[in-house]
């Protein structure tokens, strides 16, 4: 007997300081359409997400909210906890960076890397990015010294730090990746890899001495582990690496990366080389894929276009949602998310090609048959080919998922559902019956139902629900989840079989009903909010909180009357090191002029906003007399450069 083969897949941890949004739901998706397979396939499957829960942005987040991080972490990581049940996730482990486990893991893997010498302490001097926690090289910072991902000012920090020696490595994983030329994929990625490793890679500063909220460096409680070498840690805390080895030794051998292209360079590159200098074997594979847009423009909450994924499970169902965002776009390449599309997909795909090869099968075996399974007859040579054509589609298949290809595995999955479509039409059972062709008509039935078994069992890792609502209506036991591809058979059952014909898999969707119902929800266009002042409630903010709101000098350059607003000035202001929009409410206290020049006090980390179609970026400060007879705005009473920080 062939010992079971062992696999593991991960997606990334997603950071909880954000909401779940489409790219998450796709990483997991797919990663829980691969799981399903290989397990449908004879694997021992561990499959882990989970969520990064240290660093900054989080000591922040939660000062702001009066919080402790941890507080605020164990709110929010129920939104993908609750996010991965609505999809139907089917997940081995959920790790959290905060849990014991990982801190034992991570300590531990320090400790052992300081001990061998490839830790050490220095100091570092460089341009950061508080945001995105992260010291950016000056040949990557952008235009006024920037941040190249988030765009932010940069701020010029030195700190004593423990270094990682990830340049003594390099040479070992390049030789790694020649001979494992799917270490990084796609292809593209993989010589995005080669060459950013031949360029040489620097030692990594992986600790921090000004935040709190982190993993403690062993012995040394005056800095904590940096969150990314922290955060990479927890594949293999997960796996067993620190109290399993027995685990450990089965699945790591076996593992496989799902990220987002934005990650791949820590996945790649400091990651691998993290696993070297431990005696330990990079992945197999890291698999990047790339981001969604919507309806041709970029995410963006201020745009209000940001998808939601349990929105989409309500309004359309889980498993429409998963075949959308697997069957849209390949793997790897940026994709478009648009709700047409994606009824699109339920009306001709789901609908029209599986549900109506369902829903004809099982009507015909009722009407000529009285819904049990007639003998199967004689197999003429259409319905050999069409044998021929099932095993063909289990190898294209797995080829296809093999590579992460899951739009290709799709396609050969409904080129197979679409030939049974066509061999009813081709045999038109309902003239076989009329002329009493009865062992013809039971060969024709017998292949309809052996072709939506297959199918079934085709498509359950990537829609398992409606899989399972074709098993029930097939008459069969247990859910297809749970079948083995190699133990499928042709015709494997008893005469006589009882088939349950059950409501229809997909209710074709009326697109002017849709159409109506969809411009009924568009949100109304946004107000000015009310200028009526607000009732006075002074609780009181620790020093955190108000530092959360970051307040900066501003210059106005110039103003602009937005056309049929009685309240609204559209305002660019000068930073130092940007320009930006502000709409504010202020046009019936000044006019252009008063204002053009001014000296200001902005507030820059706002969320964005659009009013009367303008998006806004910042607000300034003012003060009223709460009878709207008298405004004052907030201005430096001394020449300060552009872009001060106010505190």
């Amino acid at each position: 007997m062939n010992e079971k083969k062992s696999f593991y897949l991960t997606t990334p941890i997603y950071y909880v300081n954000d909401i779940p949004h489409i790219g998450h739901a796709y990483t997991t998706i797919a990663a829980d359409a691969m799981c399903r397979y290989k397990r449908m396939k004879g694997f021992d499957v561990f499959f882990l997400t989970g969520t990064d829960e240290h660093g900054q942005k989080i000591q922040q987040s939660a000062a702001a909210k009066g919080l402790t991080p941890r507080e605020l972490a164990d709110r929010t990581v129920r939104n993908f906890q609750d996010l991965w049940k609505a999809l139907n996730i089917s997940n081995d482990d959920f790790i959290r960076t905060t849990e014991e486990r990982h801190y034992k893991t991570v300590q531990s893997i320090f400790k052992k890397l300081l001990d061998q010498g490839d830790i050490y302490k220095g100091k570092y001097e460089g341009w950061y990015c508080v945001p995105c926690e992260t010291y950016v090289p000056e040949s990557s910072m952008g235009e006024d010294k920037t941040c190249p991902d988030c765009k932010r000012p940069l701020q010029m920090m030195e700190e004593e730090s423990y270094f990682f020696r990830a340049s003594k490595y390099v040479g070992q994983l390049l030789a790694y990746y020649e001979k494992n030329l799917k270490g990084v994929m796609p292809r593209s990625r993989y010589n995005e890899i080669i060459s950013f490793l031949k360029g040489g890679v620097r030692d990594q500063s992986i600790s921090r001495t000004t935040l709190k909220w982190g993993i403690p460096v062993p012995g040394d409680d005056a800095h904590v582990v940096y969150v990314w070498f922290d955060a990479l840690i927890n594949y293999v805390t997960a796996c067993g690496y620190l109290d399993d080895r027995k685990k450990f030794d089965t699945f790591w051998p076996e593992v496989r990366h799902l990220v987002g292209k934005d990650i791949i360079r820590f996945h790649c590159v400091i990651w691998p080389i993290m696993l070297l200098a431990l005696g330990v074997n990079p992945p197999v594979s890291v698999f990047a894929h790339g981001w969604w847009t919507v309806e041709g423009e970029k995410m963006s909450k201020s745009k209000g276009n940001v998808v939601d994924p349990f929105e989409m499970v309500e309004r359309y169902g889980a498993d429409p949602f998963r075949y959308f965002l697997l069957r849209e776009v390949p793997f790897g390449l940026d994709g478009d998310f648009s709700e047409s599309a994606v009824v699109g997909r339920i009306n001709s795909d789901l609908a029209n090609d599986l549900g109506n090869l369902l829903n004809r099968t099982l009507q015909m075996i009722d009407n000529f048959f009285q819904g049990s399974l007639p003998a199967s007859g004689r197999r003429g040579e259409r319905e050999e080919e069409i044998v021929q054509r099932a095993a063909a589609v289990l190898a294209e298949v797995d080829e296809k998922i093999e590579d992460f290809a899951f739009d290709d595995a799709l396609k050969s999955i409904w080129s197979f559902i679409s030939r049974g479509n066509k061999y009813i039409d081709e045999t038109m059972p309902w003239k076989l019956a009329k002329e009493g062709k009865t062992e013809e008509l039971s060969s024709v039935l017998n292949t309809l139902y052996d072709i939506l078994r297959l199918s079934a069992m085709l498509v359950a890792p990537f829609i398992p629900e409606t899989a399972a609502r074709i098993w029930e209506q097939l008459g069969l036991d247990g859910e297809p989840v749970n079948m083995r591809f190699d133990g499928f058979s042709w015709g494997d059952r008893a005469p006589g079989h009882t088939v349950k014909k059950g409501k229809v898999l997909f209710p074709r969707i009326d697109l002017e009903e849709w159409k109506k119902a969809r411009e009924a929800k568009a949100p109304a266009p946004a107000q000015p909010a009310s200028e009526e002042p607000a009732i006075v409630h002074e609780e009181l903010v620790g020093i955190d909180s108000f530092k959360a709101v970051e307040l900066r000098v501003a210059q106005i350059l110039n103003v602009e009357e937005i056309p049929k607003s009685k309240k609204l000035y559209k305002l660019t202001v000068d930073l130092g090191y940007e320009k930006r929009t502000i709409v504010s409410g202020i046009k019936e206290f000044f006019t252009p002029d008063e204002l053009l020049h001014k000296k200001i006090v902005v507030v820059v980390n706002l969320q964005p906003a659009k009013l009367c179609g303008v998006e806004s970026n910042g607000m300034l400060l003012a003060a009223g007399d709460g009878k709207k007879t008298t405004l004052a705005l907030l201005t430096p009473d001394k020449d300060i450069p552009l872009g001060s920080r106010v505190s």
